[in-house]
């Protein structure tokens, strides 16, 4: 049976730099895969390029439906939602109207497995901003906000670009609780994160990238026995 998603032999490109170099991985649906690796190894590339904004060829399927050449606004209809390392909130926008922005058009056949209420529930803190122009908001409320607002596309896999980035001990773990409950939801997950104890807690599989290919695949278990990989490729251990 195929992942949800799959990626054999990717290769993707800056203009007439070569930045993914034969990426191979998958993700299945409710799991979440973690794709940890240096700055400049690749992830955020790998990231783009499965939303469409990188030049690509390979193999990149969702739901066995072919990636490639397809614009960004049609991959997010097919339920990935992206959230980026700079959050792209609107910040001269509400909270509320971001989050309208988000709602998927109804085109996939079912109902909604996400709405407001779902977004305030997980976000308590948003409901309370709901009025609030999104560049008002701290840091951490930024984040909750892009998560939000990917989660009303109603996606079957979030594409999470280094969700902690930036933000300080208690908002992180503010952050990772929501991961957490998405999780619970059946919400299958790319996670691109440098910290490896948010990894540790969330993932089912850990991956790791260096010069744009895949160098680890397996369980944190696994991952965790490898010092050769967690030195050479992050530094650690």
């Amino acid at each position: 049976m195929s992942a949800l998603l799959e990626i054999a032999g990717l290769c993707a490109w800056h203009g007439a730099s070569k930045a993914l170099h034969g990426v191979d991985l998958r993700v299945e649906a409710g799991e979440v895969v973690a794709l940890a690796g240096r700055n400049g190894s690749g992830r955020s590339t790998l990231a783009r390029t499965i939303m469409g904004m990188v030049r690509a060829e390979g193999t990149l399927r969702f739901a066995g439906r072919s990636l490639i050449d397809l614009p960004t606004f049609a991959i997010a209809r097919l339920g990935i939602g992206y959230v980026p390392e700079h959050r792209d909130i609107f910040a001269a926008l509400s909270v509320d109207e971001n989050l309208q922005l988000g709602l998927a058009p109804q085109t996939r056949g079912r109902a909604p497995h996400f709405t407001f209420d779902d977004a305030y529930t997980l976000f308590p803190v948003l409901r309370e901003r709901r009025r609030t122009r999104a560049g008002a908001l701290s840091g951490g409320e930024q984040q909750m906000l892009s998560l939000a607002r990917a989660l009303l596309g109603d996606p079957d896999l979030l594409v999470i670009d280094e969700p902690a980035e930036g933000l300080a001990g208690q908002v992180v773990a503010q952050v990772a609780q929501c991961l957490h409950l998405l999780r619970e939801r059946g919400v299958a997950m790319l996670l691109i994160e440098q910290r490896l104890a948010i990894a540790h807690q969330l993932a089912n599989r850990i991956a790791v990238m260096g010069h744009g290919e895949i160098v680890f695949d397996g369980s944190p278990e696994a991952f965790y026995e490898r010092h050769d990989v967690m030195q050479e490729w992050l530094g650690v251990g």
